[in-house]
């Protein structure tokens, strides 16, 4: 059996649960165990959301957190994110989705399809729509367009990057992290614009993106994770892709399936330019492979 990390940071939602568990009304533990079980997608919902999870109202989820010791939801989330940010790890998110799936290939053909569908209904959202025509409209009337992604979506990075150039659009990949960064934002220069993935938790690589990106004036398209990241205020333009299941093994197709139709939209939008890059790209192959006749 999996067993959990011993560095973790102190629980105190779990400690504070344990010991009120027994004042507790049936409706305000109905509450207090969803989010025991659920954390990583608290942090994402409301005191509304919560309720219609559980069947209960929003007051009661309010009395729930506060019957637990918190001022209230953002102070329980505040907590919450801070033992997730020392207890989460790749490993840990692999035992609960491997614990949840069984040994049951069909169910995780199940969990997949799941994952995806969420994501797809989310890209086609009305709010998502309107974020990806913008982000469309800001990207074509760059000089060149920088994709920044780090972890596995600096692969993703560097596939979008290559995806816009071959639809003639100039791009490059800002993919290091740390120092090495600094290296790749030396590229970055006015007239271009930035696609920034940054779906999970802020990190300095990403900031540093943003901060030279208002230096330069560079406008920033974001793909996050959640529509009250603190990061959109930054963004000429953001597009949302949540995570089906925070606390479970993150799957990156969906980020796939966006930066792809942002090439599409690209290509909608001035259908000559596209056609004319590939013609060339071809006939450059041609050169280096000359085709057998």
């Amino acid at each position: 059996m999996h067993q959990p990390r011993s560095n973790r940071r102190r629980d105190q939602y779990g400690e504070r649960l344990r010991k009120r568990r027994a004042t507790l009304s049936p409706s305000l533990l109905t509450v207090a165990e969803y989010i025991d079980g659920h954390r990583h997608a608290v942090l994402g919902k409301s005191a509304l959301d919560i309720a219609r999870e559980t069947g209960t109202s929003d007051a009661t989820v309010i009395r729930a957190i506060q019957m637990l010791g918190f001022d209230g939801l953002i102070d329980l989330k505040d907590t919450l994110a801070a033992h997730i940010g020392q207890t989460d790890s790749p490993s840990e998110k692999m035992a609960l989705t491997t614990d949840e799936l069984g040994r049951g290939v069909d169910a995780a053909i199940d969990f997949v399809l799941e994952d995806q569908k969420h994501a797809l209904a989310a890209l086609s959202s009305e709010e998502n729509r309107r974020g990806i025509g913008e982000a469309v409209r800001i990207l074509s009337q760059a000089g060149r367009i920088g994709v920044f992604g780090i972890g596995a979506s600096g692969i993703i990075a560097t596939y979008a990057a290559r995806l816009f150039k071959r639809s003639g659009y100039p791009s490059y990949a800002l993919n290091s992290t740390g120092i090495m960064l600094a290296e790749q934002l030396l590229e970055v220069a006015e007239g271009d614009a930035i696609i920034a993935m940054m779906h999970g938790r802020v990190h300095n690589e990403g900031m540093a993106v943003i901060t030279e990106a208002a230096r330069l004036n560079v406008p920033v398209v974001l793909i996050v994770g959640k529509a009250d990241s603190p990061l959109v205020k930054h963004a000429a333009a953001h597009i949302v892709m949540p995570r089906a299941k925070n606390e479970h093994v993150a799957l990156h197709a969906p980020m796939l399936t966006c930066v792809e139709t942002i090439m599409l939209g690209l290509a909608a939008i001035n259908r000559d330019r596209t056609l004319a890059s590939i013609d060339r790209l071809i006939d450059i192959r041609e050169q280096v492979r000359p085709s057998k006749r």
